[in-house]
């Protein structure tokens, strides 16, 4: 999912689930209000606390962590899962 798309969704009020799995330090310079910091390493660890049935968009950095929450998402039977392409690197919205 690109920025501008998630930025337009979320600006329409559209309910979707944001997981961000950077690591704390990384969270404390900003995120995408509304997201939940769940860092990649404690991810499998942490799987009850997103709902699988509802839409998952990940984030991180740049979209390498992100792709492989994705995978690993996919591996324990979410079915919609998105990553953020580019991450907060590309993100042009809002952070709270």
């Amino acid at each position: 999912m690109t920025s501008s798309d998630l930025d337009r969704r979320l600006k329409a009020g559209e309910k979707v689930v944001l997981i961000d799995v950077r690591e704390p330090s990384e969270v404390a310079e900003g995120m995408i209000s509304g997201a939940i910091n769940i860092p990649l390493g404690e991810l499998p660890d942490r799987l009850k606390e997103i709902d699988a049935d509802k839409e998952a968009v990940i984030i991180c950095r740049s979209g390498g962590r992100s792709t492989r929450a994705c995978e690993i998402l996919l591996e324990n039977g979410f079915q919609h899962v998105k990553n953020l392409s580019g991450g907060m690197l590309g993100w042009s919205g809002d952070v709270e």
